[in-house]
């Protein structure tokens, strides 16, 4: 139950308010149920003799208030019953029951009322907490991670800590209360026979709880096998076009079997154990309530109690009072294992490191003066350096491509400057200063990205062309799209601008997609641009297109090129061509051709 607590402690506080009324209101709950139970107590006294004390009213500041308050009922139900009759008597009593209850059940009411604020405040907070926290995360984090499994945590083990530790929230605050409170009376009942009880209950929590730590490891298991599926049907859906063309439906279909099969498997065994805290807690109570109600009633019988038989009934009462409050805290806890094995796998997420930091007293940048500096620059992924050693010098205003064959790390080289992973050795400065010493957003918000796969929303083309552009006027927007040689296509679509483009773009052609990807660049408009294959997944007509749209949108700005289809960078101010890691050739077009080494014999395979 510590990382119970420890939830309570970090997601509680911003409602302390609602927790206050709601022990407030189970408070008056558990007085109220005492109170009207303990009405029955001078009706069975006074009906079956028990009590033949005559009674005179004693005015309130006459003594202690406990005895002057139980003295004047006792007063009050003689005269009713000298005056009414015994039958008068026990409807009046009936009656002050059902008031009391009334106003009991009104209270238990506003108790879980004010709860309900912190359930669902408290789950949307951790929702809102996941979710940025995803957001944060270097991209380096979600290489080791399964998309499927960090939806799952963000879904079902949100949704599990809803129905498991927050709705058992009210039974945990609730029910220790009433607990308390009749154990408090038992005691003043009878501290003997409750010293008794007191022995018989450890015992039986200590045997419902064996069964609930278990049911915590079980669960994990449940949520991680979840994220397991999960991720297989986003993987299936992603790659759906590859499974029909390879015939591979029945595969596939096997596959997610199995594990449909492992999880139900898994579930099986969890919901046994989590349906037997309700029998389990049901058989130890009325075992427990069998033994006190033997032991309380030989003593009676025996002579050798200083509680009276009305009293032992009352007591009776109020123990088994106890015994239903106990049954919930038990599946409480039961159900609180549950979820907490679902917040273990959410505090993977939030209480990972994000190493990408904004320094504590940033160096203010708002433009790039001079240009950007790669000095002895080293990182890898695993053991082997995918960059090593590289010093590249990349003067303001000049285009500088990078080319090489696939892994010789030009992709790492250009993700480095944005700083979507942290250089290990050397450094990458701007004017000088190392791009560590200015803030992250300050470092972004100097550069625009076109990416070979343009990366587009389940949106508007209005709204991905403004993606995180604030306050842009729709006169900018449309001159963007001009610009990128999408304004023709985005016009002739149903609702123009407001078109919904589907989700990742799925509604447009290659070329449209990079289109408007060029555009949201354009809009931007920022002093340095990464281009990482911009063309090189399209049609020649598309790319001719997209090559225009380019050319308009790097005039005038400092551009870091990707490129495989070396006819797209022939006019850059400066080609690096990248072999394991390492910048092995660099000049104009003519100079490397001229040089005859591994930049011409890429044209020369390119030209064949």
């Amino acid at each position: 139950m510590k990382g119970f607590w420890q939830l309570l402690k970090r997601f509680v506080p911003p409602y302390k308010k609602y927790i206050v009324l709601n022990i407030l209101f189970n408070l008056l709950t558990a007085f109220l149920t005492l109170f009207s139970f303990a009405l029955i107590i001078p009706i069975l006294e006074m009906l079956f003799g028990l009590n033949t004390q005559v009674y005179s009213y004693m005015p309130m500041n006459s003594g202690k208030i406990d005895a002057v308050l139980t003295n004047n009922f006792y007063y009050y139900v003689q005269r009713i019953i000298e005056h009414y009759g015994q039958s008068t008597a026990l409807a009046c009593i009936a009656a002050a029951m059902v008031v009391m209850t009334a106003f009991k059940t009104g209270c238990a009411y506003l108790g879980a009322y004010f709860m309900i604020n912190i359930r669902a405040g408290v789950v949307r907070d951790i929702r809102n907490q996941i979710y940025s926290k995803i957001v944060s995360l270097p991209i380096g984090f979600f290489s080791n991670e399964r998309k499927g499994d960090v939806m799952a945590r963000m879904s079902g083990d949100v949704a599990e800590i809803e129905v498991s530790i927050m709705s058992s929230l009210d039974m945990m605050f609730k029910n220790p209360i009433m607990i308390i409170a009749c154990l408090t009376m038992m005691i003043a009942l009878s501290w003997q026979l409750t010293l008794f009880v007191l022995v018989l209950l450890p015992l039986a929590g200590l045997v419902m709880g064996t069964v609930g730590k278990r049911l915590k490891r079980i669960s994990f298991e449940g949520q991680t096998q979840m994220g397991v599926m999960l991720s297989n049907i986003e993987e299936t859906i992603s790659g759906l076009r590859i499974v029909k063309a390879f015939n591979a439906e029945r595969k596939v279909i096997k596959r997610f079997e199995a594990e449909n099969e492992k999880y139900r498997s898994i579930i099986t065994r969890m919901n046994r154990r989590y349906e037997l805290a309700h029998p389990m807690s049901e058989f130890l109570g009325t075992f427990t309530i069998a033994i006190v109600l033997w032991f309380g009633g030989t003593l009676i019988l025996g002579g050798h109690s200083s509680i009276t038989a009305p009293k032992f009934i009352y007591y009776m009462v109020v123990f088994y009072s106890i015994i239903n409050p106990a049954k919930d805290l038990s599946k409480a806890s039961y159900a609180i294992q549950r979820g907490l094995a679902s917040l273990q796998r959410i505090d993977k997420i939030l209480g990972a490191d994000n190493p990408i930091k904004s320094p504590e007293h940033p160096t203010p940048l708002k433009q790039m003066e001079r240009g950007i500096q790669y000095k002895d620059v080293r990182f890898r992924y695993g053991d082997a350096w995918v960059i090593d050693g590289v010093t590249l010098d990349i003067k303001r205003g000049q285009t500088v491509a990078l080319v090489g064959q696939s892994g010789s790390g030009k992709t790492t080289l250009a993700d480095l400057l944005p700083r979507f992973y942290d250089v290990m050795e050397g450094s990458i400065s701007i004017d000088g200063t190392d791009i560590r010493q200015f803030k992250v957003t300050d470092l972004r918000g100097l550069m625009g990205n076109v990416n070979q796969e343009a990366i587009l929303f389940n949106d508007s083309f209005y709204n991905n062309i403004t993606f995180g552009v604030e306050d842009a006027t729709r006169e900018e927007v449309e001159e963007a799209a001009r610009i990128a040689n999408a304004y023709d296509f985005i016009m002739a679509s149903e609702q123009g601008f407001d078109t919904n483009i589907g989700d990742r773009g799925c509604k447009l052609s290659g070329g449209q997609r990079q289109r408007i990807s060029i555009a949201r660049a354009i809009l931007k408009n920022p002093p340095i641009l990464i281009l990482d294959e911009a063309t090189s997944a399209l049609d020649t007509e598309s790319e001719h297109l997209v090559q225009d749209a380019l050319d308009k949108l790097m005039h005038g700005r400092t551009t870091l090129v990707i490129a495989h289809r070396l006819s797209t960078i022939k006019n850059a101010d400066l080609i690096c061509v990248m072999q394991d890691g390492r910048i092995i050739e660099q000049g104009t077009h003519d100079e490397l051709i001229a040089k005859e080494g591994a930049y011409k014999h890429l044209v020369d395979m390119q030209t064949f």
